[in-house]
C-alpha cells in the first residue's frame, strides 16, 4: 500500500491462541492449541483477506466492488466496503445462513441469491464485473485477499515465538487459508525468522463435498468437480477450489493430507465443542475438530506432538434439529 489513507482496519487479526484443555483430552491430546479467528470482526478469518482486498481496491480507484461467497467473505466484504463508503453486490446460494445474509444487508451491500452452489455464483459475479466493471473479489481471482491470510501464519509463529507447531488443521472450502500460511512460512524463512521445519498440514472437508480430499488420496495434482456438493457448513461447500493445486502441493510438501468427515459428526461434535467451553463454534471448526479427532485416532498426528487447529469461524442458527454429543 502506497496510500496509508485508503487502509480500513475494523480491528481485525491479533486473534488468541490459546489451550483448550478439555477439547484436547476428549481428543486424546497434550498439547492442543486453539486459534481463535471467530473473534475477528465480522466473526471469522475472511476479514483478514477482505481488509486488505478492500483497502487495495480503494487505493486503485474501485468504486464497486462484488464477490460469490457461501457466507462469511460476503458478510466481511459487506463491512468492509461500509467502512471505505463504495458500493458492493454480494452473490450467495439461496440456501446460505440467513444470519449471513443479514449481515450482507445490514451492512447496506446488494444481496443476489442464486439456485445453485458457490461455483454458479462465482460465473455470475465475474458476469457483474465485465458487464459494470466492479472490481471482482473472488478467491485467487485478485492477490490481495491471499496478502491479508496470510497474516495468520505470520501471528502464529509470532505468538509460538518463532517455532512453529508440529501439525495444523485446517477446515477446508475455497482452501486460501492453507495458501496463504504456507507462503508466509515462506516469507518467515526468507527473513530468518524460521528455519526449514514446517508443520504438518491437514485440510478437512465434508464427506458430501471432498474434492480435495478425492486428489489428495488419488495422487492428482488438481481436483476434480465435486458433483451433488451437499454439507450443512456452508463454508466447505465448494465443489472446485481455485486453488486445488497449491492447497494439494502444501499438504504433500508438508507430510500432511486430508480427510472428510461424516455429516453426523459435524453436527455433533459442534455441541460436543460447545459443552467443552468452545462456545458457539461454526459447523466448519466442528468439522476441523471432527476431522482432528479422526487423524489422533488413525496415529497421523501423535498424542504428544504439539497441534494447532483453526476456528475460522462463529456458530449462526441452522436449521432443523441440534445433533446430541457424540461420545
Amino acid at each position: 500500500m502506497r496510500r496509508w489513507e485508503s487502509v480500513l482496519h475494523l480491528g481485525e487479526g491479533s486473534t488468541p491462541l490459546h489451550a483448550a484443555p478439555r477439547t484436547a483430552s476428549w481428543l486424546g491430546l497434550s498439547k492442543l492449541l486453539v486459534k481463535r479467528e471467530s473473534l475477528n470482526p465480522t466473526g471469522s478469518f475472511k476479514a483478514r483477506g477482505m481488509a486488505v482486498a478492500v483497502s487495495r481496491a480503494m487505493e486503485l480507484g474501485a468504486k464497486h466492488v462484488v464477490v460469490p461467497s457461501a457466507g462469511n467473505a460476503g458478510g466481511a466484504l459487506a463491512a468492509y466496503a461500509a467502512a471505505a463508503g463504495v458500493r458492493a453486490t454480494v452473490v450467495m446460494p439461496a440456501d446460505a445462513p440467513e444470519a449471513n445474509q443479514v449481515e450482507v444487508l445490514i451492512a447496506g451491500a446488494d444481496l443476489l441469491l442464486l439456485d445453485g452452489l458457490i461455483s454458479d455464483c462465482g460465473r455470475l459475479g465475474r458476469l457483474i464485473s465485465e458487464e459494470t466493471g466492479a472490481f471482482d473479489l473472488s478467491t485467487l481471482k485478485e492477490p490481495y485477499r491471499i496478502e491479508g491470510k496470510k497474516t495468520m501464519g505470520f501471528e502464529l509463529a509470532e505468538q509460538l515465538e518463532w517455532r512453529l507447531p508440529d501439525a495444523i488443521v485446517y477446515p477446508t472450502g475455497g482452501g486460501t487459508g492453507l495458501i496463504g500460511m504456507w507462503k508466509a512460512f515462506d516469507e518467515l524463512q526468507a527473513m530468518g525468522l524460521v528455519g526449514e521445519q514446517r508443520p504438518r498440514m491437514f485440510a478437512v472437508q465434508a464427506e458430501g463435498c471432498a474434492p480435495i480430499v478425492r486428489a489428495f488420496r488419488e495422487g492428482s495434482q488438481f481436483a476434480t468437480e465435486w458433483e451433488d456438493a451437499k454439507t450443512s457448513a456452508a463454508g466447505l461447500r465448494v465443489p472446485a477450489a481455485v486453488g486445488d493445486f497449491l492447497i494439494l502441493d502444501s499438504l504433500r510438501k508438508s507430510g500432511g493430507g486430508a480427510v472428510a468427515v461424516p455429516e453426523v459428526e459435524i453436527l455433533a461434535t459442534q455441541k460436543r465443542l460447545g459443552s467443552l467451553g468452545l462456545g458457539y463454534p461454526s459447523l466448519e471448526t466442528a468439522a476441523a475438530t471432527a476431522g482432528l479427532k479422526a487423524l489422533v485416532d488413525a496415529g497421523l498426528i501423535g498424542s504428544s506432538e504439539s497441534c494447532v487447529m483453526f476456528d475460522t469461524g462463529a456458530g449462526s442458527p441452522v436449521r432443523g434439529r441440534v445433533a446430541s454429543p457424540s461420545r
